[in-house]
């Protein structure tokens, strides 16, 4: 398996991905503040990258829904920065 810093790439998207949960999870509290309600607005706002419809496939025993979105707010962009800086860091 290929090395980023001595490190492996899986560990990275690790970082990412709890990176990007817990930046829209502050994200998300912070709406709910009174103090940060100036800003909130700017810090949670969804931007739409990427939508793929749900698609279904019945196979008359199982049926599937498959279907794919990627909208993340700048709380989870800062999040993702900020595990890839400490990623690096240690």
């Amino acid at each position: 398996m290929a090395k980023f810093g001595g490190r492996s790439n899986g560990l990275c998207v690790l970082y990412v991905v709890i990176g990007a949960i817990l930046g829209g999870l502050l994200g998300e509290l912070i709406k709910m503040s009174d103090v940060l309600a100036g800003v909130a607005p700017y810090l949670v706002t969804t931007y739409t990258v990427f939508d793929m419809s749900p698609v279904t496939v019945n196979l008359y025993v199982l049926q599937f829904s498959f279907g794919l979105s990627f909208a993340p707010n700048l709380m989870s962009v800062l999040g993702v920065v900020l595990a890839v800086y400490l990623f690096r860091k240690y």
